[in-house]
């Protein structure tokens, strides 16, 4: 059964966020929350977590459109081929914040990714998650725990997650009430900006 912790968003206990960064080097697989709704997430460089959550979402690994959470744009030239300027204006404007941008990814991806030529980039406001990534050295790969079609209280209520998810994670973070309202996504890959969806950051900052 997995651990439930208590994390404060103004003040994150550091032995706390110690727990969770080991649980996620050790392949486990954490729920947290971000700005919008609560995320699934490993670390990027576990294959066997990864593996874990695709089967959880009923998805191929190579297959899955899973976005990176990064510390900071710092990390984005890991992944991302160098962007121009206009782009990372974009970036600079809306970051941290409830977006998810897609952009080239470059040859560094991660052995699963390797077929992909985008990467999903999310930079959350949100003071836990973003602790968790800078501990642990390099992005969790997220995935939403909301259904696509289906808003329901599990998914905001920390212990209402801890009930559906606690035999199939390794550790849930309440971390307060979360967002059912998803992350806009913004395509920036190609010339113009494509809004994929439109959630709960501002379209105004394109």
């Amino acid at each position: 059964m997995a651990q439930f912790i208590k994390i404060y968003e103004n003040n994150p206990n550091e032995a706390a966020i110690a727990k969770v960064v080991k649980t996620l080097r050790d392949g486990g697989l954490v729920i947290y929350p971000t700005d919008t709704v609560y995320g699934l997430g490993c670390d990027i460089t576990n294959t066997k977590a990864l593996e874990r959550i695709a089967k959880i979402k009923g998805i191929k690994l190579d297959k899955a459109n899973f976005s990176f959470i990064c510390h900071d744009l710092s990390n984005l030239s890991d992944y991302v081929k160098q962007i121009d300027t206009p782009t990372f204006k974009i970036l600079k404007r809306a970051l941290p914040g409830p977006y998810t941008f897609i952009l080239p990814g470059n040859n560094n991806l991660p052995k699963e990714f390797k077929k992909k030529t985008t990467v999903g980039i999310r930079v959350p406001n949100n003071t836990i998650v973003l602790e968790i990534v800078k501990q642990l050295g390099n992005p969790i790969v997220s995935t939403s725990i909301r259904d696509e079609d289906d808003v329901i209280e599990y998914t905001t209520d920390p212990e209402l997650i801890f009930e559906k998810w606690q035999n199939l994670v390794d550790l849930v973070i309440d971390g307060g009430y979360g967002d059912n309202i998803g992350s806009s996504i913004i395509d920036l890959s190609g010339d113009e900006p494509i809004v994929i969806r439109e959630g709960k950051g501002d379209l105004s900052i394109i």
